[in-house]
């Protein structure tokens, strides 16, 4: 549940967040359409909410139906806008992240940045660690491959989104990255995502293989629950009976969770598909459909990458898919003022 609050005189809001302290009731507040909502995380088991009334700023309580609370419009109507070091996502802002799956060596994810950077993405992707399904493939280059992430996208002025795999290798990934990536596999590693309230930086979200939208929502409330309300959602396909593509991308999600939350959501085609001929499109549909970003993977020589190289764009594939996006996004811009 949450309060709404009038948002005229910081003495009446300064008076009741004491209030709050003083009982041991855990809150944030927000601002959304010019009134402050105090959302309460933990309540004393007795405890009188008619108390708030004494209080001048104070308006009503309400509860939240849903039972993924923090993350819903109905807590908060406006569109959360997150801004990374100047770069915002959210709303109106669309960020275009790209890059290799995983981090090879240096030279070749320079190359791979500044094809990034020149086609318009403002963050660079890749995997320093790698979960694989099989133990025998390759597994990613720990932190050699971090501190790469971090100089090349240093040099080529791009923000880094790489994946932390657990609790043990978190505060090693935050301490090189920009924007930590938490993958499909690790979606309802609750403990992780608990760690993930503490942290004070971006989390890119990705929805479980076999999840639900209700349960995707509910993943991301952990997180915001446990104190970090900067979270982008990632629709990357489901497991379903088709068996022509890798996974099947859920278009439908991203325009029903624009209607149910107000976090970004970016779409990733390359694993939605798993063909680097379906990324385009798919992509630009996804765009279509209202994503605040995509992420795609991009090779210099996809044939001879070391995970995942079907799904790679090349360099010619990823210049077109880029002008066709530019394109999209104004084409967007303009369905929205009919």
């Amino acid at each position: 549940m949450y309060i709404k609050l009038k948002n005229d005189n910081p003495v009446n809001l300064r008076n009741l967040l004491t209030f709050l302290d003083e009982n041991s009731i855990k809150y944030f507040k927000i601002l959304d359409e010019n009134y402050i909502k105090i959302a309460l995380l933990y309540i004393p088991k007795i405890f009188d909410f008619n108390s708030f009334k004494k209080f001048e700023a104070f308006i009503e309580v309400f509860d939240i139906s849903k039972q993924y609370k923090l993350v819903s419009r109905e807590f908060k109507n406006q569109d959360t806008i997150i801004d990374i070091k100047g770069h915002k996502i959210g709303g109106d802002n669309f960020m275009y992240i790209a890059g290799p799956c995983s981090v090879e060596n240096k030279d070749m994810l320079n190359k791979i940045a500044q094809k990034a950077k020149s086609n318009g993405a403002v963050a660079l992707r890749g995997g320093a660690y790698k979960p694989r399904t099989s133990p025998y493939d390759f597994q990613g280059l720990g932190e050699e491959g971090l501190k790469y992430l971090r100089e090349v996208a240093d040099e080529n002025n791009l923000l880094v989104v790489t994946e932390a795999m657990d609790t043990e290798n978190l505060d090693l990934v935050c301490k090189y990255t920009d924007i930590i990536q938490i993958g499909a596999r690790n979606m309802q590693n609750f403990s992780l995502l608990k760690k993930l309230g503490d942290i004070n930086k971006p989390i890119l979200l990705k929805r479980g293989l076999s999840a639900t939208i209700n349960e995707f929502l509910m993943s991301a409330e952990y997180i915001i629950a446990h104190g970090n309300r900067n979270v982008i959602l990632c629709e990357r396909g489901i497991r379903t009976f088709e068996t022509m593509t890798r996974n099947t991308l859920d278009i439908n999600a991203i325009a029903l969770i624009k209607e149910e939350s107000h976090l970004p959501i970016i779409i990733d085609a390359s694993h939605g598909t798993g063909k680097r001929t379906l990324v385009e499109p798919i992509t630009l549909a996804g765009v279509i459909a209202g994503a605040n970003g995509a992420m795609v993977e991009v090779h210099e020589n996809p044939e001879c990458a070391l995970s995942d190289g079907p799904q790679s764009l090349n360099f010619e594939m990823f210049d077109n898919l880029s002008k066709k996006l530019e394109k999209t996004l104004l084409f967007r811009k303009e369905l929205k003022n009919l």
